[in-house]
Parts: structure tokens; C-alpha cells; sequence
């Protein structure tokens, strides 16, 4: 009897607090249906008060949806879940292989193809990529042998757990990890990992009071055993002619204080470097840092009209090839970033596929392809993407993407919000806790490993023992007719472009 009274009790509670919420719930939409038909601003809530609401959530979750369940494998942008899926699974380090055949289409135009050889390199034959040596007559010159690098990703755009994973990662893969224009943390060189740095616009990490750049800062960075190189950023891929966007709410007093500005303010730099308005002034610039710092320094630009780039190669002849960049760092115009103006993004640049045989072409016809080396960075997140480039020309691929894929994104894209559901490009203490930096320092190396390693696949079946021995020669690509052309008859040497 007396559970019989127990269950009527508690039976009567859950009645009351349904009509509770009931209550709550018809106060709620009547409150809101007086707001929606009050206010002007919104047309679709105005006409169909409270049901008009639903649109904004399904807009809002419709990415989504699209992910998980509606699109197919090879259609999503800007990465596909094929990509992805091929990235979490060697970060994780479990199976990548395939069954029943590829769900590739070989039939669009632009895919490209690797040419087999009858005569595979054996794997007893195969030998690992041949070092490259930047800066060869800077006092402190660079020599690596990685294939592939982390690309340039500033601390504040990323947290600093994402930093953290990410230096670690770079220091059990052997590769080096550019820092962005926001400067070098704490986070950066505990690894000690191998650095380069990269000087914005906006100079942060090495500028005065004034925001100019300072030689006793430059010399204080490079004094640092782990920053191998200087990176002089022209330009970026998400936003060519824009300069670093982070939103204030990203500024904590950390990154202000490591960046030089004030906290809790937009950091948004200047669209082109003020002290550079020429070719000349780019020399000038390379040839400063390089003097005071003593190690090899580049820039990094997004291509459009190359004029420029004839009149700096010739102005390099002119000076003598002692004054040249060490490097070029080619950013496609597809890549991407936590914060960009979407007509910068989707309108603005030349992609990779044009630029990097442009400019390889243009070093050659200057006679100045071994003297300056080429390093390039755009959605190569696959073993045959970076295969590709280095077949073009290319010395070394950067990926930003690629590695944050290995930390575990989901192309969420709330990058520039605050709220990324991954903690890689969050200052939320409770979203940060969700990325392990020891966890996730295996996973980039596990990726950068099994990039290596798909690439050297690729060039063994090519016939060549290496994979920096990738040429043109190797590679084909399918044309406006569906036949297939080889990439040294597309992108010959001796090509003049425009």
C-alpha cells in the first residue's frame, strides 16, 4: 500500500512538472511569436512568426547534414570525406587501403595521373629523399630532408593545446613547422622542433614600438637554436591583398602580449608591407633579415600577374645571385585560413596548378632554379598531391589543413568563431580540453610518416628511386577532349609566360 502511495506521489510530481514545462513552453512561443510579428528586421519571422525560426537552425545545421549523411565521397569542398577519411586513418595509423576498386572519376578534366613504369624501383633500390640546403651561403644554412612540412598557422588563429600537438608532432616527424605572422610562443619551441619564421605585415614578434621592424628582435628570434628560417609573408592564399585577420575575442592577453598589441582587439594587419612597394624593396628586405639574423630567408606570395616576378629575377641578375631569396613559398589561391573576406577567398589568385609551373618556369629561363628553392602550399593533403607538385618542381610541400585534420577536424568551419567543436582554433578552456596535445603530437607524426611514404610509392612505381626524382615526365593530365596529356609537353621548360 504504501509503494502504491509512493508511485501516486511521484507520479503526480511528473504531472506537475510537465505542466510546468508545458507552460513554460506555451509562454515561450507566445513571447516569441510577439517578438517575431514586432520586429523589422527580419522579413521571414515577421510573416511567419516562431515557425520562421526553424529556417535559421536548419540553415545553421544543414553543413552538417550535407557531411554526414547526403553528400558523396568525393564531392564535398573544400576537402572531400575521401580526403579526410584517408588523413584520420593514417594519423590514427590503421588500415589505408581499399577494396572493389576506386570510387575516383578519372574522366574529369584536370585529373592527373601517375605513369607506371615496366620496370618498378625494388624496394631493396629505394633510397630516402635527397636533403635540400636552403641558404647555402648564409652563415647558418638549413639542410632537411622532409618532403612535407607544417604550413603557416599563427598562434591565436590556433590554441595553444593545437600549437602544443603540433610543434610535438613536427619534432617526432623530423619536418619543420612555420608559425604564421602571429609570432613564436612557448608552445612553439618547447619541442624543439624545428621553426620557421614568419614576419607579416604587421611585423608581430619582431617589431618596435612604432610597428616597424627591429634588428635587435630579429636577432633575439634567431639567436634560437630551433628557427631555422625567416619567411617574409607578401601574401596568403585565403586573402591575397588582405592582411591577418583575428578577432578580438581570439586576442588574450598571451597571444597580445608575444604579438605586441593591445588585448580584446581586433589584430588585424596591414594589407601589404608598408616598407615594401617594389622588387627592389623585397631585396632590400631579404638581404636585411639575412644579414642580421645570418640564416636563409624567403617570402611567400599568392601569384596573379607575373610581371613582377620578371622584373625581380631580372633585378637579381642585376645585383648578383648572392642577393636572392633563399626560397619562394607559393601559396594557391584556394587555401585556406580561420578568417578571410569571401571574395578575397573565392575570387582572387592563381591556384597551384598554374602558378608553381609558372614560377619554376620563370627561375629556369633566369637561370635561377638552383639558387632560389621552391617550397608550395594548397589543399596538397594526399600523398598524391604532394607527389604531384614535387613532379612539377617543387622542393618541399607545406600543408596547414592537412596536419589540422591529423588533430582531429571536422571541417566544422567555425574557425573564425571562437567555437571550433575540436579545440584546434578555440580559446575556450572547455573546448581545448577535448584535443590531447600528447595524443595528437602521434597523430602528425603518424600523418607526415605515411605522407612520406605514399609518396615514395608513387615515385617507385614512376621507375625512380626517390621521390624528389619525380619529373613532368611522370605525370599526365586529362584534357577538354578526355584524353590525357603528359605535364612536360603542358608545362614545358622553355615556355614563355605572361
Amino acid at each position: 500500500m504504501d509503494n502504491m502511495y509512493g508511485m501516486l506521489g511521484y507520479l503526480e510530481k511528473l504531472s506537475a512538472l510537465f505542466i510546468l514545462l508545458l507552460g513554460i513552453g506555451v509562454l515561450a512561443i507566445i513571447y516569441m511569436y510577439i517578438v517575431d510579428k514586432t520586429q523589422n528586421k527580419h522579413a521571414i519571422r515577421r510573416n511567419y512568426p516562431v515557425i520562421g525560426r526553424f529556417r535559421y537552425l536548419f540553415e545553421k545545421q544543414g553543413e552538417f547534414f550535407r557531411q554526414y549523411f547526403f553528400a558523396m565521397d568525393r564531392e564535398e569542398l573544400p576537402f572531400n570525406r575521401a580526403e579526410r577519411s584517408w588523413v584520420y586513418r593514417a594519423a590514427k595509423n590503421v588500415e589505408r587501403t581499399v577494396a572493389f576498386g576506386s570510387t575516383r572519376n578519372l574522366e574529369p578534366t584536370g585529373t592527373i595521373m601517375f605513369m607506371n613504369c615496366a620496370f618498378p624501383t625494388l624496394e631493396e633500390d629505394a633510397v630516402p629523399p635527397s636533403t635540400v640546403t636552403y641558404g647555402p651561403h648564409c652563415r647558418e644554412p638549413y639542410i632537411s630532408e622532409s618532403l612535407f612540412n607544417i604550413s603557416a598557422m599563427s598562434f591565436g588563429a590556433l590554441s595553444a593545446t593545437a600549437v602544443k600537438a603540433l610543434s610535438n608532432g613536427a619534432a617526432k616527424a623530423g619536418c619543420w613547422m612555420n608559425t604564421g605572422e602571429g609570432g613564436v610562443s612557448e608552445y612553439h619551441l618547447a619541442s624543439g622542433a624545428d621553426i620557421v619564421f614568419q614576419i607579416g605585415t604587421a611585423k608581430y614578434g619582431v617589431r618596435d614600438e612604432h610597428g616597424q621592424l627591429c634588428d635587435k628582435m630579429l636577432a633575439t628570434l634567431a639567436a634560437k637554436p630551433q628557427i631555422k628560417m625567416f619567411e617574409i609573408k607578401l601574401s596568403q592564399g585565403a586573402k591575397p591583398g588582405k592582411g591577418g585577420i583575428l578577432p578580438g575575442k581570439k586576442v588574450t592577453e598571451e597571444i597580445a602580449r608575444i604579438r605586441g598589441i593591445m588585448p580584446g582587439v581586433d589584430s588585424i594587419s596591414p594589407n601589404a608591407h608598408p616598407d615594401i612597394k617594389s622588387v627592389q624593396d623585397i631585396l632590400t628586405m631579404v638581404n636585411r633579415v639575412r644579414e642580421v639574423t645570418g640564416k636563409p630567408v624567403g617570402f611567400k606570395a599568392v601569384i596573379g600577374e607575373s610581371l613582377w616576378l620578371r622584373a625581380l629575377f631580372e633585378e637579381i641578375n642585376l645585383q648578383g645571385t648572392e642577393f636572392a631569396p633563399d626560397f619562394i613559398t607559393i601559396d594557391s589561391a584556394d587555401g585556406g585560413t580561420g578568417a578571410a573576406p569571401q571574395p578575397l577567398m573565392d575570387y582572387v589568385g592563381l591556384p597551384l596548378k598554374e602558378s608553381l609551373p609558372l614560377v619554376i618556369n620563370l627561375l629556369a629561363e633566369y637561370g635561377l632554379r638552383d639558387r632560389i628553392k621552391i617550397i608550395c602550399s594548397g589543399k596538397l593533403i594526399t600523398p598524391s598531391k604532394v607527389a604531384w607538385a614535387l613532379a612539377m618542381g617543387a622542393d618541399a610541400v607545406n600543408s596547414a589543413r592537412g596536419f589540422m585534420f591529423a588533430l582531429g577536424c571536422i571541417q566544422a568551419m567555425q574557425c573564425n568563431k571562437d567555437t571550433c567543436p575540436t579545440g584546434i582554433t578555440t580559446h575556450n578552456p572547455k573546448l581545448q580540453r577535448g584535443l590531447d596535445p600528447i595524443d595528437k603530437a602521434e597523430r602528425v607524426a603518424n600523418y607526415h610518416k605515411y605522407i612520406q611514404y605514399g609518396v615514395g610509392l608513387l615515385a617507385h612505381s614512376c621507375g625512380v628511386k626517390h621521390a624528389r626524382k619525380l619529373d613532368r615526365q611522370h605525370v599526365r593530365i586529362i584534357q577538354d577532349n578526355g584524353l590525357s596529356i603528359a605535364l612536360d609537353k603542358l608545362h614545358p621548360y622553355d615556355q614563355t609566360d605572361n
